[in-house]
């Protein structure tokens, strides 16, 4: 059985960077400019605007929302990059507590009925 922190690395922060780079670039942003942001190759980038990575997961608008002003604020460099990683941090906790880790864990790892070892769980 995979843990919950697996399924953080394999599917929550990929789904966070591919919609953050979506959101800068739809902020005029260039694929190179964002990988320099995100500390991402631009071929990365490329993938996450794509669609070929990191598009398992939708979020909610509270998380959307949360995504969009960290681009905002990356943009404007209100928000210095060397903060990007407290600040997603922050939004994978919020994801953590609304159970979609259980969620996702239940539908690629298969796992039995009742199992409790999310993090979304008490």
């Amino acid at each position: 059985m995979k843990p919950p922190c697996e399924i953080i690395v394999w599917y929550v922060i990929p789904s966070i960077r591919s919609k953050l780079a979506k959101e800068l670039l739809n902020l005029g942003m260039k694929q190179n400019q964002i990988s320099k942001i995100l500390n991402i190759t631009q071929a990365a980038v490329s993938q996450y605007i794509s669609d070929k990575r990191g598009n398992d997961i939708q979020f909610n608008k509270d998380i959307e929302d949360k995504i969009k002003q960290l681009a905002i604020d990356l943009k404007e460099e209100s928000v210095d990059s060397n903060l990007l990683i407290p600040k997603i941090c922050e939004i994978c906790k919020q994801i953590k507590t609304e159970e979609v880790i259980c969620q996702i864990h239940k539908e690629k790892a298969k796992l039995p009925t009742g199992c409790n070892a999310c993090l979304g769980h008490d």
